[in-house]
């Protein structure tokens, strides 16, 4: 899978991660992968409203430590 924009929201809880996202999706074209690096445990249920919300694609989630990862595909 190739990334093309991250974003680190590590520290950051409701609804900035989301908030961040929805800014950077808004910059990149469509069919591009954002990966948001998160550590609010609320983040898994938020992107997946987001997602559907939106149409942006959810391709991922995934828990590493701490840390939730989230890669969005731009609608």
């Amino acid at each position: 899978m190739s990334i093309d924009k991250e974003i680190d929201t590590r520290g950051l809880n409701c609804p900035l991660p989301i908030l961040k996202a929805k800014k950077a999706l808004s910059d990149m074209d469509s069919g591009k992968l954002l990966r948001v690096v998160a550590t609010d445990p609320g983040s898994m249920r938020d992107f997946q409203a987001f997602a559907k919300q939106t149409g942006n694609e959810l391709v991922q989630q995934s828990t590493v430590g701490a840390e939730f990862i989230h890669v969005l595909r731009r609608r």
